[in-house]
């Protein structure tokens, strides 16, 4: 058998010189033709970019784009191509994702490591216990520990030192027990920053045996800052298991 043109031209002549063709034939025929073009078509090794494709996006000029006449091969290459625009797009997300869990996880983890929070009490004697009053100022140490979050209050010295710079709540309230009807009652303190007193609860007189005052602060205090709680003299204060005296502090938000 001669070349695909040759065939071709084979089949015409038989088709138009025979007395004896029918349409009947002409659908055989026509089946063998393309038999034939298919047997002897040339297939062609395209690179995974798609025919026509010099790679990097770029077109072969020496290359017939293909894509016209093998819609079928043209459309594969093309979806492989999305696939793998797909497949960078989520490698570069899950890159971005990951950088993300790093920051967030540092941050939590500094924050975990900054948690600061104290409450603590005069003591936790059965019995009435007062102290004071004495000759001179006294920082009072609180012997009783409801939390020490961060370590901060110290029970030797009653200082609670500041761990993280940051707006911080303190709260105090002094209660006393005068023992009897027209004694002088003298509940008062000073809660103290860096030695310098910024506020003071106190209930003086002598109208009343017993007494209680409180106050709430919010102050912006730097690391290293220290915070006490100060007995002034003349002052005295009285506490047993049932903790009348407090002195509570925690960061609220850190600005450093």
């Amino acid at each position: 058998m001669g070349t695909l043109s040759e065939d071709s031209r084979y089949l015409t002549y038989i088709y138009n010189t025979k007395p004896w063709r029918s349409p009947s034939l002409l659908l055989p025929a026509l089946v063998l033709l393309c038999l034939l073009e298919l047997a002897f078509a040339q297939t062609k090794d395209y690179s995974w970019g798609g025919p026509g494709s010099a790679g990097n996006g770029a077109v072969d000029p020496n290359t017939e784009n293909v894509c016209l006449t093998d819609q079928a091969s043209c459309g594969c290459c093309l979806m492989q191509q999305q696939i793998h625009r797909m497949k960078e797009f989520f490698n570069m997300s899950l890159s971005e994702l990951e950088k993300e869990l790093v920051k967030t996880k540092t941050v939590l983890n500094n924050v975990r490591a900054s948690r600061s929070a104290f409450s603590v009490a005069l003591t936790s004697e059965k019995s009435l216990k007062c102290f004071g009053p004495y000759r001179d100022d006294k920082i009072i140490p609180y012997q009783h520990v409801f939390i020490n979050l961060g370590g901060g209050y110290s029970l030797s010295t009653g200082i609670f030192t500041v761990p993280r710079s940051g707006v911080y709540s303190l709260a105090l309230t002094v209660y006393s027990d005068a023992g009897a009807p027209g004694n002088t009652l003298a509940a008062c303190a000073g809660l103290l920053v860096n030695g310098k007193v910024i506020a003071g609860p106190r209930e003086k007189n002598m109208q009343d045996q017993e007494d209680s005052a409180t106050i709430v602060v919010a102050v912006h205090l730097k690391a290293g800052d220290m915070v006490a709680v100060n007995l002034p003299i003349g002052c005295f204060l009285c506490d047993d298991s049932s903790h009348y005296n407090t002195f509570t502090g925690f960061l609220l938000y850190a600005t450093d």
